[in-house]
């Protein structure tokens, strides 16, 4: 009859270390802690799913985020870039509080709704038709530039 071992030790959690792999410690991604914090501020960012949105690319260097926003004018909406992410707000219409609803089904609350925008992407514009916001967004194409660096001698 085989030898067997007898069943392994159960782990407790005091027994298990556990080691978060960061990008700025590998030796070859220098300078990517900018990229780290950004990926961690995207995951902690609060989204509850309203209102729903669509990012579509229209070209190679384009692309297209529309928001469904229906019952929000133009003035009741807000868009700006604060520290390379994209912010789109919606305000309650005013009118809202003056009507009394015997069923409310159409959700017009008010919303915040956040992108990160990678560096050399921009906001193309902006427009609003049949209840959709469309945010064109456009990313520049970075030259190609190839610098030599001299080696000097000695200290």
């Amino acid at each position: 009859m085989p030898y067997r071992d007898p069943a392994p030790p159960s782990l407790t959690r005091k027994d298990v270390v556990m080691t978060k792999m960061t990008l700025g410690s590998h030796p070859f991604l220098l300078g990517f802690d900018r990229l780290e914090r950004l990926v961690e501020r995207t995951a902690k960012s609060d989204q509850n799913g309203y209102p729903p949105y669509n990012i579509e690319q229209t070209s190679d260097t384009s692309f297209r985020i529309t928001l469904a926003v229906a019952g929000f004018g133009e003035d009741d909406l807000s868009i700006t870039v604060e520290d390379r992410q994209l912010i789109v707000r919606g305000q309650s219409p005013a009118d809202e509080e003056e009507r009394l609803f015997l069923h409310r089904g159409i959700a017009a609350r008010q919303f915040q709704r956040s992108f990160v925008l990678a560096e050399g992407v921009e906001v193309a514009g902006a427009n609003s038709e049949n209840g959709l916001l469309h945010v064109d967004l456009k990313r520049s194409v970075p030259e190609k530039i190839v610098t030599t660096i001299k080696i000097g001698k000695g200290a």
